[in-house]
């Protein structure tokens, strides 16, 4: 991986539609040798997949987003890995993660209603082996999201001034 790829990768992680012409520009080299970069990084499972960022509150859908965190008992031989593996396997969890901190594995969790979501936490992910303790985070209103602001201003804020 050189400079170029990650050039590419850091354009392509801002913009995922931008054009292949335009990273060519942006990053001083041919067309075809930005699409062979891609293709590459892609086999190599660098770039994991292209998404969207959607503001669906603004869409209309009313999702109910939380942030689960888990305390977790690693398993002898396995650590957090198949228990993570179990959990991401549900299709309410958007985002698992390792984290650090009083809390082991740190879960984005979706649903149609903080009582479904609730009902997941209770039902599905607080009887599995291993975990040992839960918190629930509602998320209440989205700013920014992968690099996307979702808060727009009428006119430029302006920083306070004095001497």
């Amino acid at each position: 991986m050189d400079e170029k790829d990650l050039q590419i990768l850091q354009l392509l992680e801002e913009n995922s539609r931008i054009p292949t012409a335009d990273l060519a520009t942006m990053t001083e080299l041919s067309e075809d040798d930005v699409r062979a970069r891609i293709a590459g990084m892609e086999d190599a499972r660098i770039i994991r997949g292209y998404s969207t960022v959607v503001d669906w509150e603004r869409a209309g859908n009313g999702e109910v987003l939380a942030i689960i965190d888990l305390k977790v008992t690693p398993e002898r031989d396995f650590g957090y890995e198949r228990i993570a593996e179990r959990i991401a396997r549900f299709h309410q969890v958007r985002a698992l993660r390792l984290v650090t901190g009083m809390y082991d594995l740190q879960l984005l969790v979706a649903g149609r209603t903080m009582q479904e979501v609730a009902r997941f936490v209770s039902e599905q992910i607080a009887p599995m082996d291993h975990i040992r303790e839960t918190a629930t985070h509602l998320i209440m209103k989205i700013y920014k999201e992968n690099g996307t602001l979702f808060v727009e201003r009428e006119g430029a804020e302006r920083l306070p001034f004095s001497f």
